[in-house]
């Protein structure tokens, strides 16, 4: 069983999220805006369901970007009725945990022209026990809207021979952040030495017919 609600976040600087009930300044709602059924499911093992969403008012939303996220919550079990209790050891503790699985995913109103841009900054490698390569970078954005796309590195050796390294979809910078941290281990490939060459990040649109590259930046070695 899924509870399905909206709920309202805020992206951190490195990434992760909080629930807030306020938007911060620069930030809008999309709650108001979205009108969704059904509001609980109940599948068996393998299956699915369709959650229908509808779009409401957009003629009287000012042009910017609006977003909330649905929240899919697993309901816990109860016990049914009329099972008989067991009679527990009263003389020791016992601890039950229940986890409660759940998942959002972003619903993004947007009215108007974007003026969002990304601009990579702070590239740098460091080598993890000294053999991992760990790739860091700050995604630094502008403008009226969120930006969202794919981020691909690669290698280029001192002879010009370009290697794909790393890999990491789905990433995002949401408003009204300007800056988000990130990190991106990077694949151990025979042949590459991380000590030469150059990186270079392209971050793009996550599209697989033509993707639209947002922005790029490179990093000597040395």
């Amino acid at each position: 069983v899924y509870a399905i609600s909206l709920v309202q976040v805020r992206m951190k600087e490195d990434g992760s999220f909080e629930t807030i009930t306020i938007p911060d300044e620069g930030q809008n709602f999309a709650d108001k805006n979205l009108r969704f059924f059904p509001r609980s499911v109940t599948l068996p093992p393998n299956d699915a369901q369709v959650v229908k969403v509808q779009l409401l008012r957009t003629n009287q939303l000012s042009p910017g970007e609006y977003r909330s996220h649905f929240y899919f919550r697993s309901v816990p079990e109860i016990e049914p009725l009329g099972e008989e209790e067991v009679v527990a050891d009263t003389s020791a503790i016992s601890v039950r945990l229940t986890p409660v699985f759940g998942i959002t995913i972003p619903a993004i109103i947007r009215i108007g022209e974007s003026t969002t841009k990304i601009i990579l900054s702070d590239l740098a490698l460091s080598m993890v026990n000294d053999t991992i390569p760990n790739f860091s970078l700050v995604f630094n954005r502008t403008g009226n809207m969120s930006a969202y796309g794919d981020l691909v590195v690669y290698h280029i050796s001192p002879q010009g021979k370009e290697s794909k390294v790393g890999v990491a979809n789905g990433v995002a910078v949401y408003t009204p952040g300007i800056v988000r941290k990130f990190q991106l281990r990077l694949n151990i490939i025979p042949g590459i030495a991380y000590d030469t060459g150059t990186l270079k990040a392209v971050f793009s649109s996550s599209s697989d017919v033509r993707p639209e590259k947002y922005t790029e930046a490179e990093l000597k070695l040395q």
